[in-house]
């Protein structure tokens, strides 16, 4: 019997906790990019086998976990409205006052067009600061021009 989506990031993040590890360490084991890896184990993305069986080794876990990393997600399905998560609200919160601003500023830059969340990289790195620790995170995506026709 396939397992779901939910139960494979139920049974990665039980593994995780039992194994007292890190997102970090995981994806290292994977050989993939930590956000990458964490998206994959929390349902939002897939990995090819060998990554999949690679991360599942680490976390002690069996083939019917590895095959759940395989499926291609339907992503963002647990999102209907805005997350009332303080962290992730913050983003939505960045995205409604900056939004605006980013979107001008690529658009003077770039031309009319998007950047991809295809292809795409996300770092997170902490930045420690006298006034309090920073949170940098960088979005790195490929800028897809409209076709006009």
């Amino acid at each position: 019997m396939n397992m779901t989506k939910i139960e494979m990031t139920e049974a990665i993040i039980a593994a995780k906790i039992t194994k007292g590890t890190s997102w970090a360490a995981i994806a290292e084991a994977g050989g993939l990019s930590e956000i990458f890896v964490t998206s994959a184990c929390l349902g939002q993305n897939s990995l090819e086998l060998d990554v999949a069986v690679k991360v599942t080794d680490f976390l002690g876990l069996d083939e019917k976990v590895a095959y759940a990393l395989t499926i291609c997600p339907m992503k963002a399905v647990d999102v209907e409205t805005v997350s009332k998560d303080p962290l992730i609200y913050r983003f939505f919160e960045i995205a409604y006052v900056y939004g605006g601003s980013m979107k001008e500023i690529i658009h003077e830059k770039f031309g009319d067009g998007i950047m991809s969340a295809i292809d795409f990289k996300l770092d997170i790195d902490k930045e420690e600061d006298p006034k309090g620790d920073r949170v940098v995170v960088t979005m790195n995506g490929k800028f897809l021009p409209y076709k006009k026709w």
